[in-house]
């Protein structure tokens, strides 16, 4: 329900806000969607184990809104010859992510007590988070349109804010108990919901498939202002970063002015 009650205002502002600014700036728009796997890089595991970032994968979808500032809408059109109007889009997004969390590792599969504790452990995290990005395209975005480039790349780099939802439990019983928890998670259990920031770049390519569509395949690096957003914040030598997330989506771009 939290996420119903987060989305829904978010995209009114959104369509409200373009609306009435394109006729103003002059600026076109375009809206998508993008899904993939997502690797999370959290305190589940260790944190460069292939089988851990491998197992410890989720899923993630979003709803993309684009300024094009190479076109006019009431003309499709380029108002003028900038550098900024040929290369830059600027990209407002709304994203959910979510990943179901094992420890994996070395200690995990020893035989002893901690690996048993590690094994029976078990987490999931819920994010979603919505920001605005600075897409540079390598090739002019009117040149892409008109069919000139057919495959067009960019990178981004952008700012979202963040609410995410961590749960866990284990099989052995209640995780507050000392025989339970793995002794290093000791004060480092955070289950409550929270907020946060994160920086995020991406880097990508456009594939035109019509005069109003593109394909959209990117490879996204988001990093964020806490170590909590799995639940655990281990107070330990080997915890260096906060978490991360690398996510690989593919994606549908329609032109709406044009």
């Amino acid at each position: 329900m939290i996420y119903t009650r987060a989305i829904f205002p978010f995209l009114m502002v959104l369509l409200l806000w373009s609306g009435n600014a394109s006729a103003q700036l002059s600026f076109s728009n375009e809206l998508g969607v993008i899904s993939g796997p997502a690797g999370f890089f959290t305190d589940y595991g260790e944190r460069w184990n292939v089988k851990n970032n491998l197992e410890n994968g989720g899923f993630g979808f979003g709803l993309v809104h684009y300024m094009n500032f190479a076109f006019k809408p009431e003309c499709s059109c380029r108002p003028r010859t900038l550098w900024f109007t040929k290369h830059i889009r600027i990209r407002n997004e709304i994203d959910y992510l979510r990943s179901n969390l094992e420890h994996f590792g070395p200690v995990a599969s020893s035989g002893g007590e901690s690996g048993k504790r590690l094994r029976a452990m078990h987490g999931e995290t819920q994010v979603i988070e919505a920001g605005t990005a600075i897409e540079y395209h390598l090739f002019g975005i009117k040149e892409a349109r008109d069919f000139s480039v057919i495959l067009a790349p960019y990178v981004s780099l952008g700012v979202h804010f963040v609410h995410f939802s961590p749960t866990a439990y284990s099989d052995l019983g209640d995780l507050e108990s000392p025989k339970v928890l793995f002794p290093t998670f000791e004060d480092g259990l955070f289950l409550e919901p929270a907020n946060t920031f994160a920086i995020l770049g991406s880097a990508g390519v456009r594939y035109r498939i019509g005069r109003y569509n593109d394909l959209q395949l990117e490879a996204r690096a988001t990093y964020y202002d806490t170590d909590k957003l799995e639940g655990l914040d281990v107070q330990a030598p080997q915890n260096k970063f906060n978490d991360f997330v690398l996510w690989f989506n593919v994606g549908y771009i329609y032109y709406l002015d044009f």
